[in-house]
Formats: structure tokens, C-alpha cells, sequence
């Protein structure tokens, strides 16, 4: 029961902050969004040119500063990394594919249920369904390999980054960029941001909650301890909502902010999330607070989250509320064909290590 309490109020910190962050100033429906947050720090540094989406977003760097604070404390700080980093990128660089186009990360996903906005439903369904085929892959065998210690300035990458981009948020250097219009442009107080942030990182060290692990552990080991904390987030933030921002609460599929209806590709774009986060071990909002605790495979995957946010917008692949641009539909489509391509051949390949490994015991084997 006191673990049921402890991911409940993990969760429901986070559906609180969603409402109360769109209540001083984000954008509404977009109170927290791992992957749209990462897309506008990308634009901020000018790597991609789409002016409506650039801000250094200072949930981020309190995500990664509260959950290395709690992790030096706890002793759980432990620099390790070296498993298959390409692999790792490139799956990070597709899940912000397949996100872009649904408009949000699986986060951004729940806290827009919260709000009313039945898209989150389709892209819940194509979530579900991503997650179910990552774990037929892992049932056969697909592993990206065990971590190692890494040196302990390697470690420390994310925390020294978002400390580098705090002091840019704040000096506002020539260098750097800010949204004049559009969803970049609607910011809450940074010490809100900051705040919200650091208290979300520390609780999330603590809790180990993850969006895709949620359900991940429902539908392999029948286990609901991480899917109370999804539920945490829901309620809360639909009670957040209907106190803090009834004018923006609206149920239906149509003129949802920063939102679109192209069902087929609400789906397909969370399904390459879903499918992608199963196979990393984490959904965004995970592989952050792994990356604060040292993990350097987890900072890769967010450079390729990096990549995957300037690649969408300098390519024209991002949805918009008009809808998904032809772009963005093919994208989404080899970003699925690439990921199982991947997954199947390193499935395979551990196949024939396992299987060598017992004929060289003597053992029979069982493919």
C-alpha cells in the first residue's frame, strides 16, 4: 500500500504540474511534453529554423538537475553507457519522429486525455500497440547489451548540459533563440518551470515511473505498480484542469489546441513511440532521469532526440493542428519499417550467440 501511495503522488505530481504550468503560461493543452520541450531547446540553439518552436525550456534542465540531486544523495549516481550507441540513437531520433507527428510524447499524450482531447485516445491505442509489438521482440530475444561502468566525467554530460543551458536561458545570449509567436512563445515563469521541474526529477529518481514501462509491465509480468502512477497523472491533471483551466477543458476530437485528427497517423506516430520506447528501456521522460543518474546510453538517446527535432522541422515532417504533411507520413512509415528491420536482425543475431554459447557447453539447443 505505501508503494501504491509513493507512484500515485509521483504521478499526480506530475498531472498537477501539467495543469498548473498551462495555468502561468505554457501552452494550453501542453503544460509538459518531454519531446515537444527537447524540440524547442533544438530550435533555441538554431539547429532547426522553424521560429515558432524555440525556447529553452527549463522543465527539462529540472528534470535532469532534481533527479542527479536525488540520485549524488542516495547514492545511486553511477556513470555506465556503452551499449550499442548507434542503435540507441537512431531509435531515439525515430521516437521524436513518430511523436512530432502525433504532436506530443506519450506524457503529453495523457495529460491531453486529461484535458479532454479524445486525438489521445487514437494515439493511446497506437501506444498500446507499439509497446505490444516491442515486447513480442524481446520475448525473442532482442537486447541492445549490458552497460559498463564509464568514466565519471561521462556521467556528469547531462547535469554540466542543462546547467550550460540554464546560464543561456538567463544571459539570453545573441547566439541563442526565442519564440515570438506561436507555441514557443507561451512560457511559464521560469522559476515555475524550474521548480515544477526539479520537484518532478527528484520524485521520478525515486519512483523509476515510466509511461511505457506502465504498460510494458501489465502485459509481460502482470505487474500495475508503475500503470497507478499513469492513473496518478490522469486524475490529477483532469482535476487540475477543471479548477485551474475550465475555459480551456473541451471534450471531443475537433479544434483541440495544438492538436490534429488524421487518425491513421495519430496512431501510426505512437505506435513508432511505443515501439521505440520498449526497446530502449524507457519513454523520454525515463531516459532523462536515466541520463541524470549517469547513464550515458540514455544521453545518447536524447541526442538523437536532438537530431530527430532538427531533422522533423528542417524537413517539413512536423504535424501542425492543419493536419500531417506528406513528409511527416513517410518519415513515420520508414521510421516503423527501420526500427523492426533493426530489431529483428539484433533479435536474430542473439539468437546464434545464445544458441552457439550452449553447443559449446554441450547442451541442447531450442531455438
Amino acid at each position: 500500500m505505501k508503494n501504491k501511495f509513493k507512484i500515485i503522488f509521483a504521478g499526480g505530481l506530475i498531472g498537477i504540474f501539467g495543469a498548473v504550468l498551462v495555468f502561468v503560461g505554457n501552452p494550453v493543452n501542453m503544460g509538459i511534453c518531454v519531446a515537444c520541450f527537447y524540440r524547442d531547446i533544438t530550435g533555441a540553439l538554431g539547429l532547426h529554423r522553424a521560429s515558432v518552436v524555440q525556447y529553452l525550456r527549463p522543465e527539462i534542465m529540472g528534470f535532469v538537475l532534481g533527479a542527479f540531486i536525488i540520485a549524488k544523495l542516495k547514492k545511486e549516481f553511477k556513470p555506465r553507457g556503452g551499449s550499442s550507441p548507434l542503435i540507441r540513437f537512431f531509435f531515439g531520433f525515430f521516437l521524436i519522429v513518430g511523436a512530432l507527428v502525433f504532436l506530443g510524447c506519450p506524457l503529453r499524450m495523457i495529460l491531453r486525455l486529461a484535458n479532454g482531447d479524445l486525438n489521445a485516445v487514437v494515439g493511446l491505442a497506437g501506444y498500446i500497440t507499439g509497446i505490444i509489438i516491442g515486447i513480442r521482440f524481446l520475448k525473442i530475444g532482442f537486447t541492445i547489451g549490458r552497460s559498463v561502468n564509464q568514466p565519471k566525467i561521462a556521467g556528469y554530460s547531462m547535469p554540466i548540459i542543462s546547467i550550460v543551458l540554464l546560464i543561456f536561458l538567463f544571459i539570453a545570449p545573441s547566439f541563442i533563440f526565442f519564440s515570438e509567436s506561436g507555441p514557443g512563445s507561451y512560457t511559464a515563469p521560469i522559476i515555475w518551470s524550474l521548480a515544477a521541474g526539479l520537484l518532478i526529477g527528484g520524485t521520478l529518481q525515486r519512483t523509476r515511473l515510466c509511461t511505457a514501462g506502465g504498460f510494458r509491465d501489465i502485459i509481460l509480468i502482470k505487474d500495475f505498480h508503475l500503470m497507478w502512477g499513469l492513473i496518478g497523472i490522469f486524475i490529477f491533471s483532469l482535476i487540475g484542469n477543471l479548477i485551474l483551466n475550465p475555459d480551456n477543458f473541451m471534450i471531443g476530437f475537433s479544434g483541440q489546441p495544438i492538436a490534429h485528427s488524421e487518425h491513421i497517423w495519430n496512431f501510426l506516430g505512437m505506435v513508432l513511440v511505443g515501439l521505440t520506447a520498449v526497446l530502449l528501456g524507457g519513454c523520454p521522460l525515463r531516459q532523462t532521469i536515466l541520463a541524470a543518474e549517469g547513464d550515458t546510453d540514455a544521453v545518447i538517446t536524447i541526442f538523437g532526440f536532438i537530431a530527430g527535432s532538427a531533422f522533423v522541422h528542417n524537413f517539413g515532417l512536423a504535424a501542425s493542428p492543419k493536419g500531417v504533411p506528406q513528409n511527416g507520413k513517410i518519415a513515420v512509415v520508414i521510421g516503423i519499417i527501420v526500427v523492426l528491420g533493426i530489431a529483428f536482425m539484433v533479435a536474430k543475431e542473439n539468437q546464434r550467440k545464445r544458441k552457439l554459447s550452449k553447443e559449446a557447453k554441450g547442451g541442447k539447443v531450442s531455438v
